[in-house]
């Protein structure tokens, strides 16, 4: 039996998360996205389904993310609020994220989900069931190699940050709730 959903969120709004894979995005995402009625948008599976269409064998680049875009823009215009679960590693994709909710316009919420705990991080991106038939997520090994090389860059404003780390996911989902609630 489908349960009942608590309050959506009003104002309508863009919620943009980024974070490394691992850390719990698509989880907090997911159950945000349940409790609120928001719509939720998920760039690997956007990017698996491009794949999948052959339109792409290697690198995204950022065809997902401009997919991604759009289905943002079209269910912000109807007054669905829309939760983006992505990587978001650099300035640029978070500026265009901005961009969308600015060109509706709505509010945009920036949240970075991270997971202090390295040890539980990569127990997680180890022990990870992937659920998008098809997609190879990166290795713990490709997503250090990443930070090393500078290409998940540090956020240059404001944001929520979440820290996964000893915290349940429905502990997440309500503290953030409870932050929307405020903001």
């Amino acid at each position: 039996m489908r349960q009942p959903r608590d309050a959506p969120l009003r104002p309508t709004m863009l919620i943009i998360l980024g974070g490394l894979p691992g850390v719990g995005k698509t989880t907090i995402a997911r159950e945000l996205a349940r409790q609120t009625g928001a719509v939720h948008v998920r760039i690997d599976t956007i990017e698996q389904a491009l794949r999948d269409a052959g339109a792409g064998n290697g690198p995204m680049d950022d065809a997902g993310y401009r997919v991604a875009h759009a289905i943002a823009t079209d269910n912000l215009r109807l007054g669905r609020s829309v939760i983006a679960d992505c990587v978001n590693p650099v300035t640029a994709s978070r500026e265009a994220w901005r961009a969308v909710a600015a060109g509706v316009p709505v509010a945009a919420l920036e949240i970075e989900i991270v997971c202090s705990d390295a040890d539980e991080h990569r127990r997680r991106v180890e022990t990870r069931v992937i659920d998008v038939p098809g997609l190879t997520p990166p290795t713990w090994a490709e997503i250090a190699a990443e930070v090393e090389a500078g290409g998940y860059q540090p956020w240059d404003r404001a944001r929520i940050v979440v820290d996964t780390a000893g915290c349940t996911a429905a502990e997440n989902v309500r503290s953030l709730r409870a932050r929307l609630a405020r903001d």
